[in-house]
């Protein structure tokens, strides 16, 4: 065997353990969430299984959270596989119809849902990895808070489907003013 082959081989097992997972399912960290609730109050979450629910209205798999109204101030930490785009665009939406929607998520900025949906609430990234429910190790991914707050319907704007990336900067963020001395 030559080190081509033992480097080919590290690169393999490597690239297997961090692209794949036996689950979407990261269950949230309890004192993670309670430093939250302590800030938003949480009234349902809306993502969750009956073993691992933060709040005492959840909605579960059976439920189908995506096809409820979600009011008030919600929590979710959505399967973090191919459905979570859908997940995010709910959270966007029902914040148009006056929710607090606050998202564990993971922070994949080169994603289109990132760029459709996360970009337009308030992101709080997480120093480090988290170490979620369940799992022995910290998560292999690095993680984020997103907060969808209410708006008005008519004071949101569309979703646009092609844009420049500094439209959609100026969107998320108004351009710092250097005269105003705040930074």
């Amino acid at each position: 065997m030559t080190l081509r082959d033992d480097l080919a081989g590290l690169v393999t097992m490597k690239r297997d353990v961090w692209a794949t997972s036996k689950t979407d399912l990261w269950a949230t960290p309890q004192d993670f969430f309670d430093r939250l609730n302590d800030e938003f109050s949480f009234q349902v979450d809306v993502c969750a299984t009956a073993e691992n629910a933060k709040c005492a209205r959840f909605f579960t798999i059976a439920d189908d959270g995506l096809s409820q109204t979600w009011a008030g101030s919600c929590w979710m930490n959505p399967p973090y596989g191919r459905t979570i785009a859908a997940w995010m665009r709910k959270a966007y939406e029902s914040s148009l119809d006056g929710a607090t929607v606050v998202c564990l998520v993971p922070a994949r900025t080169d994603t289109a849902w990132w760029h459709d949906y996360a970009m337009r609430g308030t992101i709080r990234f997480i120093r480090g990895r988290l170490k979620f429910g369940g799992h022995a190790n910290n998560a292999p991914f690095p993680s984020a808070v997103v907060i969808f707050l209410p708006l008005a319907r008519h004071d949101a704007e569309p979703i646009a489907e092609s844009g420049t990336m500094a439209d959609e900067c100026r969107r998320v963020r108004p351009p710092i003013d250097p005269t105003s001395g705040v930074a």
